[in-house]
């Protein structure tokens, strides 16, 4: 799949009631963060919408609620046959084994992480839940704690990432990425990434 077949199956504004839509930098190259331990890289990958194997193709997309909810990011990347699936599988196995970790790139802590229910997207699809620890600055006794969501879906060669999470001074709970937002992408998507 080319820049423009995905441009053309990205969800705008127009497609999605109740959020603005805008377009992301976006690189296709293969993710090099630095966590410890390195077999959790995958997550903070996903985090940040790219993955340890390199896409032929990929465009971002970030999502802003109106009624100023959590926001989400959006990748959606072209990749071979073999490799959309080792990147949907390098997220699910890192998901199942780490509980921590620490990402050298943005020098922060992750903790709490937990598969979520599989929620049945595309081909396959793998979601999960973790904290992002912020140290303590200021006035502040303690380090705040983000809750994040990631959702990662595959459609054939087309693979999808979700990223929202909450702000804690102003919502707490713990974070989720919108059905209607997954949902509202996939159905744009329609049969584009279907492989043979």
């Amino acid at each position: 799949m080319s820049a423009p077949d995905l441009e053309r199956v990205a969800v705008t504004g127009k497609d999605l009631a109740g959020y603005e839509v805008n377009p992301e930098p976006a690189r296709a190259a293969a993710s090099h963060r630095k966590v410890a331990p390195a077999s959790c890289g995958p997550i903070p990958m996903a985090m940040a919408l790219n993955s340890p194997y390199p896409a032929t193709t990929r465009i971002a997309r970030l999502f802003s609620a109106k009624d100023h909810s959590p926001g989400v990011s959006m990748s959606l990347s072209s990749f071979s046959a073999e490799d959309g699936k080792r990147v949907v599988d390098a997220v699910r196995t890192a998901a199942k084994e780490c509980r921590t970790f620490y990402d050298a790139f943005t020098d922060f802590q992750y903790s709490s992480v937990e598969v979520r229910p599989d929620p049945g997207y595309g081909d396959e699809s793998v979601s999960l839940r973790f904290i992002q620890i912020l140290p303590a600055v200021g006035k502040e006794v303690a380090p705040v704690k983000v809750p994040q969501a990631v959702v990662v879906v595959r459609k054939g060669t087309a693979v999808l990432m979700f990223h929202s999470f909450n702000n804690p001074s102003r919502r707490k709970g713990p974070a989720g990425v919108p059905d209607a937002v997954v949902k509202g992408q996939m159905e744009k998507l329609g049969d584009l990434g279907k492989s043979g």
